[in-house]
C-alpha cells in the first residue's frame, strides 16, 4: 500500500471530520452546559478538514 500525499491528505481530512463530529456529539449529549464550546471546536475541525480536502491536489 503506497501512500502518496493525496491519500494522506484525504485520510487526515476524514479523521478530522470524524473528530469534529465526535466533539459536537459529546458536547450535545454528555455535557450540555458546555455544548457551545464543544460545537465551536467541532466546527473548527470541520473547517480544517474542508481546507485539507481542498488542498489535496495542489501540494
Amino acid at each position: 500500500m503506497s501512500l502518496n500525499k493525496n491519500k494522506i491528505m484525504g485520510y487526515v481530512a476524514l479523521i478530522m471530520a470524524i473528530l469534529g463530529s465526535a466533539l459536537i456529539l459529546i458536547g450535545v449529549l454528555k455535557y450540555p452546559e458546555y455544548a457551545i464550546g464543544f460545537s465551536i471546536a467541532g466546527i473548527g475541525f470541520y473547517a480544517l478538514a474542508w481546507a485539507f480536502n481542498a488542498l489535496r491536489g495542489r501540494i
